[in-house]
């Protein structure tokens, strides 16, 4: 409880970058290009795949969630990091700081859950193709989506709910550019075991369960293509999951150095930098890896481009 010669925080200052004032212009520049190519990138893969029946399939289909799920993310962190970069001090308010939380966290959680739905994806279309239309119906993936999205809002509104039962009281700067559940545990004058043992067992489920599953489609993928006689066969079912596996290594190598850690050993110059990589970089190079490493996709892309020449 907050004693009576106490103070409640009504809000909160970004530290951000100000540590580095001969890097705010670059900075900016950089956050600028990012969030104008992560838009663009995503909501052109989404206009592709709703508009060309060709990219009417399973994959695509998660793909386009994938993108909503990334403009989320980077517009839910970015505009809010560039007001600092463009001011003094970045002050944010509690409201405003739990909503970036929520959004930040059921953006990242259902990104990782349905990075694992897309391998299951790729394992039933190359371990398991002749049944591909059956086990991947329009059905069970619309659940499957509808099931992230919604798993991932309760555990966003359950981190969210126990982080305004915390008392804040002072001091009041997050060292971050964005309202992050480790800095603002340091900062609860509470007790935060609760959010703790919630924490764990969020990371436990989304980066360690989840990755194991993924590890394991994965696995199965490589040995059916090991398997596989024709040279041009193992091409042609590579060339199908290169693309979510590049997408895959680089989301997790990004979310295990921000998360995977003692929270003893919180660093504020490491997690911002590991966080610029997952929610701020990758949802930019998504749209960049699966439409150049991807015919389809490559195709359609044409085919819109070439509509509009005309």
């Amino acid at each position: 409880m907050v004693s009576q010669n106490q103070t409640v925080v009504a809000e909160f200052v970004l530290q951000g970058f100000s540590e580095h004032p001969s890097l705010r212009l670059f900075l900016t520049g950089c956050f600028l290009s990012l969030y104008a190519m992560a838009l663009m990138g995503n909501i052109v893969i989404i206009a592709l795949v709703t508009s060309s029946t060709g990219l009417h399939s399973p994959m695509y289909f998660f793909l386009c969630n994938l993108s909503t799920m990334d403009i989320i993310c980077t517009s839910s962190v970015l505009p809010k990091a560039l007001v600092g970069l463009l001011s003094e001090e970045n002050i944010i308010s509690f409201k405003g700081c739990m909503t970036q939380l929520f959004f930040l966290v059921w953006s990242g959680s259902s990104e990782l859950l349905l990075l694992t739905v897309m391998a299951y994806d790729r394992y039933v279309a190359i371990c398991a193709p002749l049944h591909y239309s059956t086990r991947m119906s329009p059905q069970l993936c619309g659940i499957l989506a509808i099931g992230v999205w919604s798993v991932c809002a309760l555990n966003a509104s359950i981190n969210t709910g126990l982080m305004t039962r915390l008392s804040f009281c002072g001091p009041k700067v997050i060292t971050h550019f964005f309202c992050e559940i480790p800095p603002l545990l340091l900062l609860s004058c509470s007790s935060t075991y609760v959010n703790s043992i919630m924490t764990l067992v969020a990371d436990a489920f989304y980066g360690g369960i989840n990755f194991v599953l993924t590890l394991l489609s994965y696995g199965c993928i490589i040995a059916s293509i090991l398997h596989m006689r024709s040279a041009e066969g193992k091409r042609k079912a590579f060339s199908t999951c290169s693309s979510h596996l590049i997408v895959v290594t680089m989301y997790y190598s990004s979310v295990f150095c921000a998360y995977i850690s003692p929270g003893s050993s919180y660093n504020p110059e490491r997690s911002k930098f590991t966080s610029v990589l997952y929610s701020v970089l990758s949802p930019t190079l998504n749209p960049l890896i699966y439409t150049l490493r991807n015919k389809d996709v490559k195709l359609a892309l044409g085919r819109i481009l070439a509509s509009f020449s005309h």
